[in-house]
């Protein structure tokens, strides 16, 4: 890829292991609630279900408040687990105060940093939640390397809605035929950031895409070479 000078980043399930980091949130707020569940079998229900509701939220359809609430209250009514609205409105708060704390990044993410800020102006879209994620980025010790942070709240539309890519352009003052954008979502990452002209690689790391739209990366480590 030629003529890039601006390289932006989606955050979760790209640099930050969200999965990961989520599954230890879980464990811990479960426990110190003493929810009587083995945290493997909740998250097999809970991590498909937050997927779908994501979903939601990003198209537009349910609120921030109503992310929170039902991710939960469907996740204890499929384990027949019988969770009253206090709690659940206790562990979404407890939930999103304790995310920031666990901040496993995906192999190889710091040297990529480290070796692409020498060449490159990094900077981070995301759609996640505005308290959330600087927290992340911050505690996880890579906020050094971002010039620009861009989050879904500020601009007020979700990837892949063109104007928060626009927006972000216009912050790093670049054009987007220099600019490229590197994540894990197909539907938000890749066609939102195509949309707009941007170049883009997918992170697929569980290989579950095959299109031809772009070069696909199944490590961190295989980016550099399309650089």
């Amino acid at each position: 890829m030629q003529h890039i000078t601006d390289i932006f980043f989606d955050l979760d399930h790209t640099l930050w292991d969200f999965e990961k980091n989520s599954g230890l949130t879980f464990k811990k707020i479960l426990s110190d609630n003493n929810v009587d569940i083995e945290i493997e079998r909740f998250l097999a229900v809970y991590v498909p279900v937050n997927l779908e509701y994501w979903r939601l939220f990003r198209e537009e359809k349910i609120s921030k408040k109503e992310l929170r609430y039902q991710r939960l209250s469907k996740t204890f009514k499929a384990l027949e687990y019988e969770a009253s609205d206090d709690l659940i409105d206790l562990l979404s708060v407890q939930y999103i105060e304790f995310l920031s704390t666990f901040n496993h990044l995906f192999e190889y993410t710091e040297t990529l940093l480290g070796n692409l800020k020498e060449r490159y102006k990094l900077h981070i879209i995301t759609n996640g939640f505005r308290e959330v994620q600087r927290k992340k980025i911050k505690a996880s010790g890579i906020f050094e390397y971002f010039e620009h942070i861009v989050d879904s709240e500020s601009v007020d539309v979700k990837k892949p809605n063109p104007k928060i890519f626009e927006h972000a352009l216009e912050l790093a003052n670049v054009a987007p035929e220099n600019a490229l954008m590197i994540g894990d979502s197909f539907e938000a990452d890749i066609l939102g950031a195509l949309k707009v002209n941007m170049k883009v690689i997918h992170v697929d790391f569980d290989k579950k895409h095959k299109h031809l739209l772009c070069p696909i990366v199944h490590h961190l480590t295989e980016i550099e070479k399309f650089l």
